[in-house]
């Protein structure tokens, strides 16, 4: 996509490993909102990505759901509040289930949506698939932080 994504736009500094545009190293996963309320993101894996020849890791994999869903729910809460900036969230809790390897022989999407929005969290949902397939899902939960945590202001 030409347009820049939720992370370019709202954390261009941000050197987080899984969606930093600013970590060279990192995957640099770039999430889109949908008019629906979903955020998409595609990945496409590198060989040091996989576990065994053509699959992804499940370390890969729980980061891409992790950074997906943490954009999805900074855009529901920036919807909800009616800001302009996004607030500095961190994981609270998630969980991945995998249903099956994720093959790295094409693009890997995450679709995450919004399940419940407060002022202060938002829980997403979100079904990682490839080839077609989907091969896992996963749910967390989003809060966001104040001054004093290590996390405020890092984007």
């Amino acid at each position: 996509m030409t347009e820049p994504s939720l992370q370019e736009r709202y954390a261009p500094r941000s050197t987080c490993f899984g969606c930093g545009p600013a970590n060279a190293r990192g995957l640099r996963i770039r999430s889109f909102p949908r008019p629906d309320g979903t955020v998409v993101m595609s990945f496409r894996a590198r060989p040091e990505h996989e576990a065994f020849a053509g699959h992804l890791s499940g370390g890969i994999a729980g980061t891409i759901a992790d950074c997906g869903m943490n954009w999805c729910a900074v855009d529901a809460l920036m919807r909800r509040s009616g800001a302009n900036a996004a607030p500095c969230t961190v994981t609270a809790d998630y969980l991945i289930r995998f249903r099956r390897p994720i093959s790295t022989e094409s693009d890997i999407e995450l679709v995450s949506r919004t399940v419940d929005v407060q002022d202060d969290r938002a829980t997403v949902e979100a079904t990682l698939t490839a080839g077609g397939r989907e091969c896992a899902t996963a749910r967390g939960v989003f809060v966001v932080v104040k001054e004093g945590h290590p996390a405020f202001h890092r984007w």
